[in-house]
């Protein structure tokens, strides 16, 4: 799907659509706070404060990095969100997996670590500790709450923040803001805008910066260089501002909703595009893999860089002494 504009700010759609979006706050309150089995191994919970373009993913592949060169082992846990097919346990995935099967996100999670697609979280989670996991890193499961988390972290996009307020149809919010944030164990503010900034300073949680960087070499070997960007992500804007950051000469972009599937008719409208322009097609990393092989775009990759990595290693160490400690006793 794609963000309404109306989600940004209050207007009358907004307005007219309150009821629904307090109904669902509730229900999604409800869920924030029930019981859930706790795992044989240390769980960290990863959620975004909206709905799409708040940076999970990455995040989730910063702390696996983050983890595993400190020794450990996390299994990356999805339920593999736009992937097909009625596979129900949980299964591992390699990068050279269809993405019909794995889904997108699943796909760039296994480049990273050990990445397992289930519906039931508690199968996952065993079937990791079979398979050697020292931990669990759950890609969006802070809502779900199908696992007792050991560590949870609310991811929130500083130039987004909570939109207008309001939960969905009404707004971007998977649960009311409150809920949200007394639930989170710590929050992860990526970027620097205003937004992010009023969040931070309103929560009594810890408040950790992060930032989105390209891939050095591909920045630049695109900085000087033709390129429209197309993407179908959550937020494809921030993709944009990024591309613009490269140096690149971006002479025309193009947004897709989150997790499109390209049609033939999208890639032949992209290359005419760039045959007109003269110019190259440069997209995601996550969208890149659900294109055919064949079609000439490239990828830009991206990392996230914490400001305070030694403080979120601090925070993770803590988290994993504790979980382990009550788990022994």
């Amino acid at each position: 799907m794609r963000a309404p504009q109306f989600w940004r700010t209050e207007g009358v759609a907004s307005r007219l659509l309150s009821p629904f979006g307090h109904l669902y706050g509730a229900v999604a309150r409800g869920r924030l706070t029930r019981e859930a089995p706790r795992a044989a191994l240390p769980t960290i919970v990863v959620g975004g404060l909206t709905v799409g373009g708040d940076g999970k993913t990455p995040l989730v592949i910063a702390l696996a990095k983050l983890l595993s060169a400190q020794g450990e082992r996390p299994a990356l846990l999805t339920r593999g969100y736009g992937r097909r097919g009625g596979r129900t346990e949980p299964f591992a995935v390699s990068p050279k997996d269809d993405v019909t099967t794995a889904g997108d996100e699943t796909l760039l999670l296994s480049r990273h670590g050990l990445a397992i697609v289930g519906v039931d979280r508690s199968a996952s989670a065993a079937f990791a500790r079979g398979l050697g996991a020292t931990l669990l890193i759950l890609d969006d499961g802070f809502h779900s709450q199908r696992l007792s988390p050991d560590l949870s972290l609310l991811v929130i996009d500083s130039d987004y923040g909570a939109g207008n307020g309001r939960c969905l149809p009404a707004g971007p919010l998977r649960a009311p803001l409150e809920a949200q944030m007394a639930v989170a164990d710590a929050l992860i503010v990526i970027g620097g805008g205003a937004a992010g900034r009023v969040l931070s300073q309103s929560c009594t949680k810890p408040v950790f910066q992060a930032r989105v960087v390209p891939e050095p070499q591909a920045a630049k070997a695109l900085a000087g260089k033709r390129v429209i960007g197309f993407a179908g992500i959550g937020r494809p804007e921030k993709f944009f501002h990024t591309l613009a950051e490269t140096g690149a000469d971006v002479v025309a972009t193009r947004a897709f909703p989150d997790h499109h599937r390209y049609s033939e008719n999208d890639l032949a409208e992209l290359t005419a595009l760039a045959r007109r322009q003269g110019a190259t097609l440069v997209t995601t990393e996550k969208d890149a893999v659900r294109l055919p092989p064949a079609f000439a775009a490239e990828a830009l990759p991206i990392s996230l860089a914490i400001a305070e990595q030694e403080a979120v290693l601090d925070t993770l160490d803590a988290a994993l002494s504790r979980a382990r400690l009550s788990r022994a006793s």
